[in-house]
């Protein structure tokens, strides 16, 4: 048996995408910090974003209408002070990822000066879309990459995965005192020691079979919060990016919203036009309506995907605004500037996660959430574009200076006991996993995706609890590996997200159910607590 290997640190940053290391770089100014990254340190959904950060930068714009437009596609479900809070924050957070060394588009206006080249996309009724070309998510993340790796109070762990939180309960109010990891190196699982926890692990589209997200995005942080006594709110709402890629040697790729603010046009097989059929602002309605009129379009053609069309736009114009499309697409023989590109929707966004408040902080002391893996109520029934990004910058400045103030934070050093695998053997039955897996996906897909019934969620929660159960046979009988580790973290999520979707008697935002059309005058969170 090998030698127990422990870590330790003052705040442990789980995860490492914008949310997770912008915060560790505020940490870092005042507290030793360690970043866990389940594969490499860009692997996240931070690095594929293509689309921008919503912040007011143009006179003509106002924080008052980013609020407004913000409240409006979240069907008024969102928190409106944490709404405000994120608007009133959105221009400093920019500009200090500016600091750091972000370089975004810029412009000459018509009176011959530099500024921003801002764009504009669903839901917002101003163009305050700040982007680096098509890929703003790499250029997010390889800035603060370029900031972290050489600073001399952050330690990154790469290839390790988060098993559980580890907690205290002798105190009046149960306290995080670390968590058990995985090294996918060693095979093995270490002990991290930290005052702090900060979970930053992103979304849960992975539980659904078509997703765009990389193949990290599978609910962890979200588990873990619930399995160590965290609530959790609003999972029912899962946004569906309406524009993936449908083609089959392209994993799922994106075409990113900022096409249809430029003028993209959305057709039928036909050629003809159908998004005005659906909401007086077309193309530029919010991400739930554009996604249920495909969905609704695919059903009623009985077609495998329909076209998103940009051609009539000048090629110059195409190429030098979406160049990482541009190329993408060319490699699979598609011009973009001469021909239609077929797409459906996928799951792209949790828009629930671990309840916190305005500081990002949880349930349990010492505890944090940041970034998609968190419900903050910013984004209520529907994340409006780039307000995600926004997000994570906005609430790792809230998060830390919550850190650096907490006055309850032990000076003691918990004693943990090592991690136990004394019983349970290598596992010779992998396609128990595999199986698992797939069967997951699909009935998530079929029975809790776009359009949802009360029959089809009845039949997805009967499947979940089955799963459940043989998962946490297996998980209790074999070694960890990193496919078990996240099928036991899907599963949980997808009962989480059942749970909420059967909560919810009505239909807004991003859940809508066939059997409650219409929705509340008066909606309110869905909030699930362990017991």
């Amino acid at each position: 048996m090998t030698d127990a290997i422990e870590h330790s640190c003052d705040t442990l940053i789980i995860g490492s995408g914008a949310a997770g290391l912008t915060l560790a770089l505020q940490v870092a100014q005042f507290a030793k910090v360690i970043v866990l990254s389940k594969a490499q340190i860009n692997d996240g959904s931070t690095f594929y974003a293509q689309g921008g950060i919503a912040a007011v930068f143009d006179k003509k714009d106002s924080i008052e209408s980013h609020v407004s437009d913000t409240l409006i596609a979240g069907a008024n479900l969102c928190d409106k002070s944490v709404v405000e809070m994120t608007a009133q924050n959105a221009k400093a957070s920019l500009e200090w990822l500016i600091d750091c060394g972000a370089d975004f588009d810029q412009e000459l206006s018509s009176k011959g000066e530099q500024r921003y080249h801002l764009t504009q996309e669903g839901g917002h009724s101003h163009r305050r879309i700040l982007h680096a070309a098509d890929a703003t998510g790499k250029e997010v993340q390889t800035t603060l990459q370029a900031k972290i790796l050489n600073h001399p109070n952050i330690t990154i762990l790469e290839r390790y995965n988060a098993v559980d939180l580890i907690t205290d309960s002798t105190g009046a109010d149960k306290r995080v005192i670390g968590a058990y990891v995985w090294s996918r190196d060693r095979e093995q699982v270490e002990t991290i020691h930290a005052k702090q926890v900060a979970l930053a692990t992103g979304g849960a589209s992975k539980v659904y079979q078509y997703t765009s997200n990389p193949d990290v995005a599978s609910g962890d942080g979200i588990a873990m919060a619930w399995r160590a006594g965290c609530s959790v709110a609003n999972l029912e709402f899962n946004q569906f990016h309406p524009t993936s890629l449908f083609h089959p040697q392209s994993n799922n790729f994106l075409l990113s919203e900022a096409l249809r603010g430029e003028g993209a046009y959305l057709k039928r097989p036909d050629g003809s036009r159908f998004m005005d059929d659906f909401d007086t602002r077309g193309e530029l309605a919010p991400r739930d309506i554009v996604a249920r009129a495909i969905d609704y379009e695919m059903k009623r053609l009985g077609v495998d995907c329909l076209y998103l069309d940009i051609s009539h736009k000048n090629d110059e114009f195409v190429t030098s605004h979406f160049p990482t499309i541009y190329q993408h697409c060319l490699g699979l023989g598609i011009d973009i500037t001469k021909e239609p590109m077929p797409v459906v929707p996928a799951a792209h966004y949790t828009c629930g996660g671990v309840k916190t408040d305005k500081h990002g902080a949880t349930d349990i002391k010492g505890l944090y959430a940041i970034g998609e893996v968190a419900y903050t109520g910013l984004h209520g029934a529907n994340r409006m574009a780039s307000n995600s990004l926004l997000e994570c910058l906005v609430f790792a400045k809230t998060a830390a200076d919550h850190i650096k103030t907490s006055s309850d934070v032990p000076s003691t050093h918990y004693n943990i006991a090592p991690w136990d695998e004394s019983k349970v053997t290598d596992s010779d039955e992998e396609v128990v996993i595999q199986h698992n897996w797939h069967e997951l996906r699909l009935f998530m897909w079929d029975y809790v995706g776009i359009v949802r019934t009360n029959k089809r969620l009845a039949r997805a929660k009967r499947r979940v609890e089955l799963l459940q159960t043989e998962i946490d046979e297996y998980y209790s009988n074999f070694k960890v590996s990193n496919n078990l580790l996240e099928l036991r973290n899907l599963v949980q999520v997808a009962q989480l997200i059942i749970d909420c979707a059967i909560a919810r008697k009505e239909s807004v935002g991003l859940h809508y159910n066939l059997d409650y059309p219409d929705a509340f005058e008066d909606s309110s969170p869905t909030v699930l607590t362990p017991h």
